[in-house]
């Protein structure tokens, strides 16, 4: 106020002091800009712009620890503050996501299976493989294969033992895991003329009608029991994989079993609900 009404010639320096009840000292006094504050601001600046998720405190524990500057957090921080770095609203980090290939809906029995492994362990500690087969059109369990160790060979003479009474389908599903890419299942698929379709990796939901049935074979009893044997856990997976196909209701079907589903498809004359 004494600097306006001095400026604006109302009143002289001394009169406005005495009026104002300020020093003639303090009114001359003009504060000299701190080189090392610009410093301070620039760092601050390029630091926010480069890291914008970065707030005061890595900012300042990065100009001490990292750069070396002995200046007091107060300090930094009131620069901080005034140049309103505090008020930043960070973004939202969005990643750019590739679209996945959708997943084809079958339209009858042996279009398309799905197959996966599934991992646990017995009750001693030593680790299982499960081999997972389904028919995608109605979800119809063909099998578990279970052992210590599921090679491509023991992978091929699986889905022999299912071609044997189901037929063979036209498309195989599976992921790229060792034993589903190497030229043992590639000449097995190319002997029988059976399409082998690899989802893309890092694309799980394109094989989602077994990730889905994987997760129901570990909560509905994998996860459950604990298993002193293969024979007890290969013994278990077969009684519970009757008990899935012909009794439990399946909401992907709209509640109905995947046998239920397999009669709608096809007559009883045709293929065995056995």
């Amino acid at each position: 106020m004494a600097s306006q009404q001095v400026h604006s010639g109302r009143m002289s320096i001394r009169l406005a002091c005495d009026t104002f009840v300020i020093s003639q000292t303090c009114y001359r006094y003009h504060p000299k800009l701190s080189t090392d504050n610009a410093l301070i601001a620039d760092w601050l600046v390029r630091l926010t712009q480069n890291q914008r998720n970065w707030g005061f405190g890595l900012c300042f524990l990065y100009l001490r620890n990292v750069k070396g500057f002995t200046w007091n957090h107060k300090r930094v921080y009131r620069i901080y503050r005034e140049l309103e770095l505090n008020l930043r609203i960070k973004p939202h980090k969005r990643l750019v996501r590739e679209k996945p290939v959708p997943l084809v809906v079958p339209e009858g029995i042996n279009q398309t299976w799905s197959i996966d492994f599934m991992h646990d362990q017995l009750h001693d500690g030593r680790s299982i493989r499960l081999f997972n087969v389904i028919d995608d059109f109605n979800r119809e369990a063909l099998a578990i294969d279970i052992d210590f160790s599921m090679p491509a060979a023991r992978v091929v003479r699986s889905l022999d033992q299912v071609i044997e009474w189901r037929g063979k389908p036209l498309k195989v599903r599976c992921d790229n895991g060792p034993e589903l890419i190497s030229s043992v299942l590639v000449q097995w698929a190319a002997k029988h003329q059976i399409e082998i379709t690899y989802i893309q990796p890092g694309k799980p939901q394109q094989n989602a009608y077994i990730e889905r049935y994987n997760r129901t074979v570990r909560y509905d009893w994998l996860n459950q029991y604990l298993f002193e044997s293969i024979d007890e856990v290969q013994d278990f997976a077969t009684d519970w994989m009757w008990t899935y196909n012909h009794e439990r209701p399946n909401m992907g079907l709209g509640g109905i079993t995947p046998k239920q589903k397999l009669a709608l498809a096809v007559p009883a004359s045709t293929f065995s609900l056995s």
